[in-house]
């Protein structure tokens, strides 16, 4: 339970266990977007985290926060700490998703829903030195911005601008939360780190996670084929029971 605790108080919003859970608030997420995309008057709907969505061909996309706006449109935030793949066309197929996903067979395109999607990265993702950046659509031969619905807004925590998003950036990377700017933020992390409700609630959830990630390696291995009395001895969290039927359930799908 320790080791547990430990991890829970150094989770930061940026870490997308902590983010999903402190985004199910939607005064918080309210708080954040409305700083992000500078506008005072934008309201959420509902937020849906940890939301799942999928294609034509029923592969499935993972959503951090999914949101509606009050006026309609739909918003998706999400958290990066890894910078190890294409992550302009992560959004453009995340957004495909949401836009499938929300418009009804044979709807008129005038009807397809404006959708904006909101990446928060560790990592100066374009290398401008900007905290902030707008991806559109644009006419190369006049500059003009098409406006087809979709909102592209890339957020990094690196760079500081002085601006109130790079403050706001800022706390995603703080362990403990405490500007007055951002009141909602502050209290919902201080509410899953420091009153007994909220921790154990996020220590659950933390274990929950471990065990997952554990599970999951313990699959791969078996898909790479790694000798079972091996992979018990490596294990030592969990039980032999559990580790047989993974491999049972990896052996019988080679099977096949």
């Amino acid at each position: 339970m320790n080791t547990i605790l430990e991890k829970v108080k150094q989770l930061r919003p940026i870490d997308d266990v902590f983010f999903e859970k402190i985004i199910e608030d939607k005064g918080v997420c309210e708080e954040i977007l409305r700083v992000i995309l500078e506008d005072n008057k934008l309201e959420v709907l509902s937020v849906t985290p940890q939301s799942s969505m999928k294609n034509l061909w029923g592969r499935s996309v993972r959503l951090d926060a999914f949101c509606k706006l009050g006026d309609g449109s739909f918003c998706n935030i999400e958290v990066q700490k890894s910078d190890n793949d294409d992550h302009v066309k992560r959004v453009r197929y995340n957004a495909s998703c949401i836009t499938s996903n929300n418009t009804e067979v044979g709807e008129k395109f005038i009807h397809v829903p404006n959708v904006t999607m909101v990446y928060i990265s560790t990592f100066d993702m374009f290398k401008k030195g900007r905290t902030i950046y707008h991806g559109n659509t644009v006419i190369q031969e006049t500059g003009e911005v098409v406006d087809n619905g979709l909102t592209e807004v890339y957020v990094n925590t690196v760079i500081n601008d002085g601006s109130t998003i790079a403050e706001l950036m800022e706390c995603f990377m703080q362990e403990q939360v405490e500007n007055k700017k951002f009141p909602l933020l502050s209290s919902r992390v201080w509410y899953y780190k420091n009153e007994e409700r909220g921790l154990k609630t996020m220590c659950k959830i933390v274990e929950d996670y471990a065990n997952e990630v554990a599970l999951e390696n313990v699959k791969n291995l078996f898909e790479n084929g790694c000798n079972l009395d091996v992979v018990i001895a490596s294990f030592k969290n969990i039980s032999e029971e559990v580790i047989r039927k993974l491999y049972e359930e990896v052996m019988s799908t080679k099977s096949v």
